[in-house]
């Protein structure tokens, strides 16, 4: 397989970051090239001792050979972006195409200063909505108006094609969840713009005949921030008992939780045509699986669990995640 995308599954917080930087390390990832919304997006990453929270960049720039890019469908906030590329050194692997759109500081100022949108809807405040509203009326500024951004520039369609030619392994990096999609989504408590991966695909430039693998992510249980329904929500003591309880990594808002929902990860497969599934936190639900990399150490709990979602998905769970750390996953590939 040359060209895998990796989505969310429910309403993002998944550890897609984790997955991504897995197989950066594992499978080599020569390029990376990030899709969906834009900085209103963290992805965690965990790797030697040191917590990476990236905003922009693929979550793949562990693997020191990766091209790091950004799709023409993908937001740019210049000052997070440039940031990141400093926090990681990664200026020379970087390129991001000329039409991203830029959130300025009157998009971050529209978005905080809306009732509507910060209070009602619970949006992250980092000028994502405004800007994708300027770029859809046509007023919007793009990478190729912003000179600090030149040095980064390149056409990421061609590169990305290029490199699924050339039979390279390439990863494109979805953000959100499938169901904050603002056309499949719990709307109106939903991102702007649709996230499920054949937007990914479209975000990057990728016809859907070059897509070899899809792989859906999925927590060991559901957790979402802001508004809209989570069906089997649990108070916040409940959450706490269990050890559920999560911080945002772009707002800092606590998270809130319900148990695994087998109806919305049915949907979530059919809605990406998902090949194969990851569950991250499997530690987490059952705390004798932490740290845990071989198969055959897996509870009889966690076994039935993960069986349970392939049965109920018929798409097969590949990898398994055990600990905040990279290393810490059970890779089923083989």
């Amino acid at each position: 397989m040359t060209c895998t995308i990796v989505v969310g599954g429910f309403f993002g917080d998944e550890g897609k970051g984790k997955i991504v930087s897995y197989l950066a390390v594992k499978d080599k990832i020569a390029v990376a090239a990030r899709g969906g919304v834009g900085p209103n997006a963290g992805h965690s990453v965990v790797w030697k001792g040191k917590k990476y929270k990236m905003r922009m960049l693929p979550s793949t720039f562990l693997c020191d050979k990766s091209r790091l890019l950004l799709g023409p469908g993908v937001l740019v906030d210049p000052t997070v972006l440039l940031t990141e590329v400093e926090e990681t050194k990664t200026a020379l692997r970087v390129g991001l195409d000329p039409q991203c759109a830029i959130i300025e500081p009157q998009h971050i100022e529209r978005d905080r200063g809306s009732n509507h949108l910060k209070s009602r809807i619970g949006t992250t405040g980092t000028g994502c909505g405004p800007c994708n509203e300027d770029r859809i009326k046509r007023i919007g500024k793009v990478a190729r108006d912003i000179p600090q951004l030149e040095k980064f520039l390149t056409d990421v369609p061609f590169e990305v094609n290029k490199a699924i030619s050339e039979g390279k392994q390439v990863l494109l990096e979805g953000t959100q969840g499938t169901f904050l999609s603002v056309f499949h989504g719990s709307y109106p408590y939903v991102t702007s713009k649709d996230v499920t991966a054949s937007s990914i695909a479209a975000d990057v430039g990728v016809g859907p005949k070059l897509i070899d693998d899809i792989l859906v992510v999925f927590k060991a249980y559901v957790s979402r921030v802001g508004g809209g329904e989570l069906k089997g929500e649990l108070s916040n003591e409940e959450s706490d008992k269990r050890g559920w309880s999560e911080i945002a990594t772009v707002t800092g808002r606590r998270r809130r939780a319900a148990p695994f929902n087998f109806e919305l990860a049915k949907r979530a497969v059919m809605l990406n045509s998902a090949t194969q599934l990851a569950v991250t936190k499997v530690d987490v639900v059952f705390p004798e699986c932490k740290g845990i990399t071989d198969r055959n150490r897996l509870s009889d709990e966690a076994i039935s669990f993960i069986k349970r979602i392939e049965q109920e998905t018929g798409v097969p769970v590949t990898l398994l995640g055990t600990g905040p750390s990279v290393e810490e996953i059970i890779d089923l590939r083989s």
